[in-house]
């Protein structure tokens, strides 16, 4: 922007093709020292004027949109200095007499306050946890000591939700020093953690690590301390720029997708009195955030800091990291036995329906949370089919170990309805009393919940409380924006997309239509087709005829003529009878003739597999963790009273609705299903459809987000925000 000429040059629509899949930055990136100066932003102004550019759309960091900030205020004294100078006339001072910027956050470390999710966080932590999943199988081979060193100068997010997603044994955060001692307290969990025999230790250290007097903690000293007192053969790995590169995850794909469309809308609505603004995510709604309240907030966590305030430091960086960080605690630092109040409670976990990644750390928090909560873990095995055979075992707090990274099911998941073994299954509670239920699966999970609750008149063992936490590839539990195992599924579909994409580049004018999984949701079509840049995605919610595949041949035919000689069409497995892949496939094989040839492909149950994606790691830690605090809760209610559970409040699906973690009773769920096609009503993301469509270049209309208004950026109403 200050140097000018060709560094400033119109875009097209080509001109951004096929860059979806590639990381970093295609138009480059810089810290701009001339910027700094007023005679820097004076001559980025003379360039902007030049070619009457009066709308900005920044993505970096808080320095970048400090620095835009500063930019927009100057502007009109800028022009005022270059009409003075000469250098541009009065009529063009008054036309182009104000700036608007809008600010997208692209930082790999989650710095910034206001947002729950910054552009590349997610690919970032899928790096670490690539990094980590491979060390582990090497540490466990050689019994070792690895101390890991992420990103984060100043902030320890990246640190603290790689420890959260691989269950690390220790974390170091900028924001939340350890108390004095901690170099005994943290030799002692390493060596109980031995004796407990497991075979390797993981220390996570954010580069930017201190102790409560600021001096800085180093992997190095660390890796010292660990071999001087244990002996312990110890390794440090410091994981450096991997973190920043690779290709962006389906996640950050979608999320930018999302922001990018907010942000143009926000300067097509901005006016002279509107003040700059960012553009962000709020669990799972776009939102506009005042920029400066935004950048001042950041700057007071640094500030707290310095200061020594950590406690305000870590409430600062908002309520997703104060989570974050008391459930770490609570999965990672077993208290003694002695120390936890018992509560003669005991409580199930079982998996139910088809398998999902992020099933294990759903269970696994499951099991470490009820204990140091003071119940007893019972695990089911095999969904119900294995609880009406009786195989229920109680679950340790060591057993769960090393499970986050694990994919599939360890316990075992069955698609079968409890309905045929109502009373095998109401005799097993009784025989290990059963005092509370903990369901984690899919549709059936739902179904089985519905089954149990109407059970309860002929089976008082089913007066428990029931909560159960969605894990399934198809995204179709009602009651939840979100499943965990959705997010590895979208990008098991992405990377494969990108790949069959790139064998297009070789051979010209090539179309793939793709099937994906899902039953009648067509979330993984659609969110794929989105994350993939697909050129159109067929799902059921959105009935389609021949009228409309014959407008997407002739829409690709249109394609092949422009630079961009490929398309990719994503269809849902069951989006209509009689249109199916053969079908689809070979109708554009014959329309197509002379123009591209056609190639299909069925991804099937690699959509199911593979070790789970950050995310859903995360998402199933969390959720798995609030669904047994509130089953505590609701047993701590009834103690003493020997009182049956009969109310619909007892027996809840636990899921992210907008930005808030919600409970919702199933009686009331009932309504809001449609049972024949096993989906929810009404699903949040058939708004991004015609995002999809205007990307692929069709037209449609988009609707924006629903507050033209900027919000304030605490938001704290009597709902549970949900952070993702």
């Amino acid at each position: 922007m200050v140097d000018g000429g060709s560094n400033i040059v119109e875009a097209d629509w080509e001109s951004v093709s096929s860059i979806l899949q590639v990381g970093g930055t295609i138009i480059g990136s810089a810290r701009c020292k001339a910027f700094r100066s007023r005679e820097g932003r004076l001559q980025a102004a003379r360039n902007l004027v030049q070619l009457g550019i009066t709308n900005l759309c920044v993505i970096g960091g808080d320095g970048s949109l400090t620095g835009a900030n500063i930019f927009r205020k100057e502007w009109s004294g800028l022009l005022e200095e270059l009409a003075q100078n000469g250098q541009i006339n009065k009529e063009e001072v008054e036309k182009y007499s104000y700036l608007n910027v809008v600010g997208m956050v692209g930082s790999i470390d989650n710095d910034f306050c206001g947002t729950d999710m910054t552009i590349g966080t997610d690919s970032a932590l899928h790096r670490i946890i690539e990094v980590i999943d491979a060390i582990m199988t090497t540490a466990q081979s050689h019994q070792r000591t690895f101390v890991l060193e992420v990103m984060g100068r100043h902030c320890g997010y990246l640190a603290l939700v790689s420890a959260l997603a691989c269950g690390a044994d220790w974390v170091f955060l900028p924001e939340s020093p350890p108390e004095e001692g901690w170099q005994e307290n943290m030799c002692v969990k390493l060596s109980e953690n031995r004796a407990r025999k497991k075979r390797l230790n993981i220390i996570i250290v954010a580069e930017g690590a201190i102790d409560t007097q600021n001096k800085p903690i180093t992997s190095e000293q660390i890796k010292e301390l660990v071999v001087t007192q244990l002996g312990y053969d110890t390794r440090v790995t410091i994981l450096g720029h991997v973190q920043r590169g690779g290709t962006p995850s389906a996640f950050d794909r979608i999320l930018a997708s999302r922001m990018g469309v907010e942000a143009v809308v926000a300067l097509l609505q901005a006016t002279p009195e509107t003040p700059a603004c960012v553009v962000s995510l709020s669990g799972n709604q776009a939102v506009r955030l005042p920029l400066v309240k935004c950048v001042q907030m950041t700057q007071d966590v640094q500030k707290a800091m310095d200061e020594r305030r950590f406690k305000d430091a870590v409430q600062l960086r908002g309520r997703s990291f104060e989570n974050n960080l008391n459930t770490y605690k609570r999965l990672a630092i077993k208290m003694p036995d002695t120390q936890i109040p018992k509560s003669n409670c005991n409580v199930g976990v079982i998996n139910v329906g088809a398998p999902a990644a992020g099933m294990n750390a759903a269970v696994r928090a499951a099991v470490r949370v009820g204990i140091a909560d003071g119940h007893k873990m019972f695990a089911v095995y095999d969904g119900f089919e294995g609880f009406a055979k009786g195989q229920i075992k109680e679950i340790g707090w060591g057993d769960v170990g090393g499970w986050t990274g694990q994919g599939g099911s360890i316990l075992g998941t069955k698609r079968t309805l409890p309905g045929k073994y109502l009373t095998e299954i109401a005799g097993q509670m009784r025989t290990h009393s059963i005092n509370a239920l903990l369901i984690i699966g899919g549709f059936e999970a739902y179904l089985g919940l519905l089954e149990l609750s109407a059970a309860r008149e002929k089976h008082e063992e089913f007066c428990v409380p029931m909560v159960m936490v969605p894990a399934t590839v198809s995204n179709n539990v009602p009651g939840s924006d979100f499943s965990i195992g959705a997010d590895t599924a979208l990008n098991t579909i992405t990377d494969t997309c990108d790949r069959i994409k790139q064998s297009a580049s070789g051979t010209k004018r090539r179309v793939f239509i793709i099937e994906t999984m899902g039953g009648y949701c067509g979330y993984l079509a659609n969110m794929g087709g989105l994350a993939a840049g697909a050129d159109a995605a067929y799902i059921f919610e959105e009935p389609f005829d021949i009228r409309d595949l014959q407008a997407n041949v002739e829409h690709l035919t249109e394609k092949m003529k422009t630079t961009i000689q490929r398309g990719l069409v994503l269809r849902n497995e069951s989006c209509s009878e009689n249109y199916t892949t053969d079908f689809i496939y070979q109708l554009y094989s014959e329309e197509g003739k002379g123009v591209f040839d056609c190639r299909k492909n069925v991804l099937g149950h690699m959509q199911q597999g593979g070790a789970p994606s950050p995310f859903d790691r995360n998402f199933g830690t969390k959720m798995s963790a609030r669904a047994m605090q509130w089953i505590t809760t609701k047993l701590k209610e009834s103690q003493g009273k020997g009182r049956r559970f009969v109310s619909d409040d007892s027996i809840c699906v636990l899921g992210i609705s907008k930005r808030n973690l919600v409970f919702r009773p199933v009686a009331e769920l009932k309504k809001e299903t449609d049972f024949e096609h096993r989906i929810p009503k009404e699903q949040w993301w058939l708004k991004l459809r015609p995002l999809m469509k205007i990307l692929a270049k069709y037209k449609a209309s988009f609707e924006v987000s629903d507050s033209e208004e900027l919000e304030h950026v605490h938001h704290r109403g009597h709902e549970e925000p949900a952070a993702i």
